[in-house]
C-alpha cells in the first residue's frame, strides 16, 4: 500500500505557518512510525515537478526531466491505441495576456463541457495535420497528439505553470520552436472563433490556447500500485491557504488514518510526500520486539518539520 501526495509543501512561509495550528494526527504517528527512504531533490524550476517524478520512479520508469510518457499512459488509459509512437497531451487552456507576460489559468476554471471542447478540438486540428501531428480526443480537458518530434520533447507540466509567466516554462530547441509556432497559430484561430464569442457573452474565460506536456513514447507500468491523492491540488495552485489546510484536515482524517490502520495491522505500507522541491518516502521497515515497544514512548514526529523541508 504506497500513498503519494502531491502538494504536500507549499514554498509559502503562510502557508506552512498557517498548517503549524492544525492537528494531523495521523500524519504525525505515520512519521514516527515509518523510515525516510528516498529522497528526490531537484529545484522548482525543474520541468517535471516532485510527485510526478516521484510517481515515474514507482512505475519504474526511466526518463529525464520533463520526459516522462503521462501522455502515452492517460492516453492508453482513455481508449485510444498508442502503438510505438510519441504522444503529448494537449490541454486546452486560457492564456491570459498582460502588458509585460502571459499566465497561464488553471485549465478547470474554464469549466469546459465536452461538446465546446469537441467544437474547439475540431477548430485547431487542420493547423496540426498539415505539420504531421495525429490529434486525438480523450475529453474535455484531455486531446493528445502523436508526433515523432514528442519523443525527446522536453515539456514543464502544467502543474509548474498553472497562475505563473509561461516563458520560464517554454525550455528552447527546434522542436520548441515549432510547439510555440502551433501555440500562435491556435491563437489567432481562437481569438475570434463564434463559440468563445458566446463564452464571453455568458462571463465565461476563453479557451485561446494550449499546453503541451507528458511527452513520450508508451511504457507500461512495471513498479508497484501507488494511490495517488491529489486533493491538496486545486487550492495550493489557487493560493486558498484556508483550503490548502482544510484540505490537509481531510486528508490525514481519511487516507492517512487508513494507512496508519493498515501499518497497525503490520502491512507493508509506504508514504511519499512531495512539495514543489523535494520527493521523500517513508516505508515501513521490519521492527524487533524492543522496537515496538520503544515506538509507544518515542516523540511523536512535527509534520511541519517534515514539510518545510520540501
Amino acid at each position: 500500500m504506497h500513498l503519494l501526495i502531491p502538494f504536500a509543501s507549499a514554498l509559502s512561509e503562510a502557508a506552512l505557518s498557517g498548517l503549524s495550528g492544525v492537528p494531523l494526527p495521523y500524519l504525525s504517528r505515520l512519521l514516527t512510525r515509518l523510515t525516510p527512504t528516498s529522497l528526490d531533490s531537484a529545484d522548482e524550476y525543474s520541468l517535471s515537478p516532485p510527485h510526478e517524478r516521484a510517481l515515474a520512479a514507482a512505475w519504474g520508469w526511466p526518463g529525464r526531466d520533463g520526459l516522462w510518457p503521462f501522455a502515452a499512459h492517460a492516453a492508453a488509459a482513455d481508449g485510444i491505441a498508442v502503438g510505438a509512437q510519441a504522444w503529448g497531451a494537449l490541454t486546452p487552456v486560457h492564456w491570459r495576456v498582460g502588458r509585460e507576460q502571459v499566465m497561464l489559468d488553471d485549465p478547470a476554471a474554464l469549466q469546459l463541457a465536452d461538446a465546446e471542447s469537441r467544437v474547439f478540438f475540431d477548430a485547431v486540428r487542420p493547423l496540426f495535420d498539415g505539420e504531421g501531428w495525429t490529434l486525438a480526443y480523450g475529453s474535455a480537458t484531455r486531446w493528445y497528439a502523436a508526433h515523432a518530434g514528442l519523443a525527446d520533447l522536453p515539456c514543464a507540466s502544467i502543474d509548474r505553470v498553472i497562475g505563473r509567466a509561461i516563458d520560464l516554462w517554454l525550455p528552447p530547441g527546434p522542436h520548441t520552436r515549432l510547439l510555440r509556432r502551433l501555440q500562435s497559430e491556435v491563437q489567432m484561430l481562437l481569438y475570434q472563433h463564434p463559440l468563445n464569442d458566446e463564452r464571453a457573452a455568458r462571463g465565461e474565460l476563453p479557451v485561446n490556447s494550449f499546453w503541451a506536456s507528458g511527452c513520450g513514447v508508451f511504457q507500461p507500468v512495471r513498479g508497484t500500485d501507488v494511490t495517488v491523492d491529489d486533493r491538496l491540488r486545486a487550492s495550493l495552485l489557487a493560493a486558498d491557504l484556508a483550503g490548502w489546510t482544510d484540505a490537509w484536515r481531510a486528508l490525514d482524517a481519511s487516507a492517512l488514518a487508513a494507512l496508519w490502520a493498515a501499518a497497525e495491522r503490520g502491512e507493508a505500507v509506504s508514504l511519499t510526500l512531495c512539495g514543489e522541491r523535494s520527493a521523500q518516502r517513508f516505508e515501513a521497515a521490519p521492527r524487533s520486539l524492543w522496537q515496538r515497544l520503544g515506538a509507544r514512548f518515542k516523540a511523536a514526529a512535527d509534520p511541519v518539520r517534515v514539510l518545510e523541508a520540501l
